[in-house]
């Protein structure tokens, strides 16, 4: 109940402080390439009901056709604004309105596309049972996923093997100890990272 109720509050909050930062980004994106403010792609959410997430548009429309993963820091489908809000993370603000609607939480495992967890164990799938978040310690800790993927001979393949289980074992501990007090941390941890 405090989780929620904190998330309505500041995520409410945030929209307000950020407004003049949303309008900014959004101008730069309709100034930079033809296409929509906001991208918006179906996640799983909490108990494996779906919802459109929201996210600054970052690269050219129908980019998502055909690889799902974004693959290194020089990927030719990233805009030059996208560039610019993917580095240090502006991109993901949007994610604000989930927040305040109860599609998301500021902490939780970060929300996949189905296709991947299709790919899910039965164990694995616990991750589903909470609210997914804007941040979480597997996003800390991969926090230069795209350039990771970018040196591999096969990102895909290197994603499902590797990276994505790693992500759901931090996860399912997430899942386990997670607490109010520990959401608090990793948000500072995040907000750390961002500015470091």
């Amino acid at each position: 109940m405090a989780k929620r109720l904190f998330d309505i509050v500041a995520s409410g909050f945030g929209l307000l402080c950020l407004s003049p930062v949303f309008i900014i980004v959004a101008i730069w994106i309709i100034i930079d390439s033809s296409g929509p403010v906001f991208y918006r792609q179906t996640r799983v959410g909490r108990f494996g009901r779906n919802f459109r997430i929201f996210k600054f548009r970052s690269m050219r429309v129908g980019s998502d056709k055909g690889i799902l993963l974004t693959v290194g820091g020089h990927d030719p489908r990233i805009t030059r604004s996208g560039a610019f809000v993917r580095k240090f993370k502006i991109d993901e603000l949007p994610q604000l309105i989930n927040v305040f609607v109860g599609d998301m939480s500021f902490v939780g495992p970060r929300p996949e596309v189905p296709y991947y967890v299709e790919m899910y164990t039965e164990e694995q799938k616990g991750v589903l049972s909470v609210r997914p978040g804007i941040t979480d310690l597997a996003s800390i800790k991969y926090r230069d996923e795209n350039e990771i993927l970018g040196r591999v001979a096969d990102p895909e393949a290197y994603y499902v093997s590797t990276l994505m289980p790693d992500k759901l074992n931090i996860n399912l501990e997430y899942v386990k100890k997670h607490s109010f007090i520990g959401d608090i941390k990793i948000i500072f941890m995040t907000i750390f990272e961002i500015f470091s």
